[in-house]
């Protein structure tokens, strides 16, 4: 629900009450992941999906059920069905959507949203059998249940991004839509203006190795470095690879990539080889808004370890569960 919660909160904050249905379960081959939710509020408006079309239709019947029952349910959809293609789950999967009402006064779930929205982790825990169905506790160890489903929100992932080129441009606007919170850094404010950079989170113009050392990066972290500037270049990869981002990727040509490399090894720099340049993945790219997408190919490879390959050439399942990382403590 949580990818929703800016638009469940307009609809609770007005004082309705809405009927929220999520995957709780997903097995074989589906569009979706667990914990991807569709809304239906009192009005017959929909937000949201769960599986990219195959079973919304039923899905939207059941919230409409609960508004008039008041109850929770919990629902499969799968090929084996004899309503399977009834609902358009021809995938060869199986899904479990947990359908409940959530009113603007639900104790865990509107804080929940709230914390979401504000881009700041969270998690609930809702029962999926017995009296309690669908109740939705703070944590795990309340839920006093055998079978329980937990999700969980985390912050939006960073993009810090060096050099304000128009391939930067590109890059920001296409990683934001992605839920990154991208910011640019240049020592050049002529280049580097908000203006220039409508989709990002921060404009910092800064020598950019020192803006580095003093921001933090974690393992979620994307460190993309476009400026192609000898007089600290070395400097900036340096320090990126030591920061403990989860993906470094530098722009330049294999000569530069060369040449990088050699001074990085002669200052005795440790895994050089996690360096991603000449950055992006071979997708033929030219303009900025291809080599964006080249650059987040890569980015999405790295972060899931998949192996970049075409999926007809490929077996097993399409869609991999996503990688969840702890809450903080």
């Amino acid at each position: 629900m949580f990818e929703i919660a800016d638009r469940l909160l307009a609809r609770l904050d007005a004082g309705e009450t809405v009927a929220l249905a999520t995957a709780v379960s997903v097995v074989g081959s589906a569009p979706r992941t667990v914990g991807t939710s569709m809304a239906v509020m009192a009005d017959g408006t929909v937000v949201g999906s769960i599986s990219g079309g195959c079973v919304e239709g039923a899905v939207y019947e059941a919230c409409l059920e609960a508004f008039e029952t008041g109850r929770a349910s919990l629902a499969g959809y799968g090929f084996s069905d004899e309503d399977a293609f009834a609902v358009g789950l021809s995938c060869g999967g199986r899904i479990e959507v947990l359908v409940t009402l959530v009113t603007p006064q639900s104790p865990v779930v509107v804080p929940a949203l709230r914390q979401a929205s504000a881009g700041r982790a969270t998690e609930v825990s809702s029962i999926l059998e017995g009296p309690r169905l669908g109740e939705t506790v703070a944590r795990p160890d309340d839920c006093d249940a055998s079978r329980s489903f937990t999700e969980k929100s985390m912050p939006p992932p960073r993009m810090l991004v060096f050099g304000a080129t128009e391939y930067a441009v590109a890059l920001t606007n296409a990683a934001a839509t992605m839920g990154y919170r991208v910011t640019v850094c240049d020592a050049r404010p002529v280049f580097l203006t908000p203006e220039r950079f409508p989709s990002a989170e921060a404009v910092v113009v800064e020598w950019p190795p020192r803006f580095l050392a003093r921001t933090d990066v974690d393992e979620r972290t994307v460190i993309a470095i476009l400026s192609h500037d000898d007089r600290y270049d070395t400097d900036l990869v340096e320090l990126a690879l030591a920061s403990g981002a989860g993906y470094v990727g530098a722009m330049g040509s294999r000569t530069t990539h060369a040449r990088r490399v050699d001074e990085l090894r002669m200052r005795k720099i440790a895994g050089v080889d996690r360096l991603h340049s000449p950055i992006g993945l071979d997708l033929g790219a030219s303009t900025p808004e291809e080599t964006a997408v080249s650059i987040l190919a890569e980015v999405l490879v790295s972060r899931s370890g998949a192996s970049a390959s075409k999926l007809r050439e490929t077996d097993g399942a399409i869609h991999r569960p996503a990688p969840v990382a702890p809450l903080p403590r």
